[in-house]
């Protein structure tokens, strides 16, 4: 290789890796999947990479990684097809839940971890709700709105990125805007890392640690949810959640759990461990976030794939010291 080989491959380098953290938020708000998105923003920087000789510069650099980006993302989508990822069984036998309020539309959607001093374009655009509003629409469809309505992309690019006419695409994003709807409740969520926020989330803990079932309800909103995808089961207000949270998890012991604080689409979130019934250990049960809407919980959101854990660092396993109730965040 030659020296303006190499010379040409390190700058290309560092100019992926200026774009890599953005990639891989714009492949998980297509995909919803945290996992899938770190393979198509490898694939977008090979697939870069190899084409970089017929890149003609007619467009910026950023907006060519875009395009790419998009359309392996809804190629990822048609491979993928209604399949839906396949959890591990928890850490003891599941406990029939109880009616929900309602059933939805199973959908494929994994938090995604947050990254120290990342920046998105809004609070909203990598919020748990709108991921999952997203995720409801035809890909093509929630291809558009990200590019228009979170990143900025004119109408005439956005057409040219998908292949498709100018006005076949602003069809799609109207369509897209009307089924998604307006407004967001993380305008009234304390701000990350506040006072507010983490007395919030302290008092959830404790009640929740605690075993308080009635402690946890109390903290929800009039109109809260508890969902956990890709379950197609939904519990509305704090007496369908206060019954699912004192039959399922462990058969309503809440106090056989304990919560490993971390943080996920830029809302507090927990890693989850089951404690051991015979050994001073808990065990991988799952991912839960929490959407706050003032000095309240909103929406509490689990995720059952414990193969998520590695994305947020956290371990399989915990070691718990029963005694004075405290854990270990060390794993083995």
């Amino acid at each position: 290789m030659s020296s303006a080989d190499v010379n040409a491959e390190t700058a290309f380098e560092e100019l992926a890796e200026r774009h890599r953290r953005e990639l891989l938020v714009h492949c998980y708000r297509i995909t919803g999947s945290v996992q899938d998105a770190e393979d198509l923003v490898q694939e977008t920087l090979l697939a870069a990479w190899r084409g970089l000789d017929g890149y003609e510069g007619r467009a910026s650099m950023r907006t060519w990684l875009y395009r790419i980006a998009t359309n392996r993302s809804l190629n990822a989508l048609r491979d993928r097809g209604r399949r839906l990822p396949e959890t591990p069984p928890p850490p003891e036998p599941p406990v029939e839940p109880p009616a929900p309020s309602r059933q939805l539309e199973p959908i494929w959607l994994e938090p995604l971890p947050d990254e120290p001093e990342a920046r998105y374009e809004s609070r909203e655009a990598i919020g748990l709700a709108f991921i999952g509003g997203l995720q409801r629409l035809p890909p093509r469809q929630r291809a558009v709105l990200v590019l228009r309505d979170v990143l900025g992309f004119r109408a005439a690019e956005t057409s040219e990125m998908l292949g498709v006419t100018e006005a076949s695409a602003n069809g799609a994003l109207r369509r897209a805007r009307a089924a998604l709807g307006e407004g967001s409740e993380r305008e009234s969520a304390p701000l990350p890392d506040s006072p507010e926020e983490r007395e919030l989330v302290a008092r959830f803990v404790e009640a929740f640690e605690g075993g308080d079932i009635a402690g946890v309800v109390a903290l929800l909103t009039d109109d809260a949810s508890l969902t956990m995808p890709p379950t197609p089961l939904e519990y509305l207000g704090p007496a369908a959640i206060g019954s699912f949270l004192s039959t399922v998890p462990a058969g309503g012991r809440l106090d056989r759990f304990r919560l490993v604080p971390t943080r996920a689409n830029g809302q507090p979130a927990f890693g989850c461990y089951q404690l051991d019934a015979r050994a001073p250990i808990g065990h991988a049960y799952g991912l839960m976030v929490l959407t706050l809407r003032n000095d309240r919980v909103a929406a509490i959101t689990g995720f059952p794939d414990t193969g998520l854990f590695r994305h947020f660092g956290l371990p399989r396993t915990l070691p718990v010291d029963l005694d004075d109730r405290r854990t270990s965040r060390a794993g083995s």
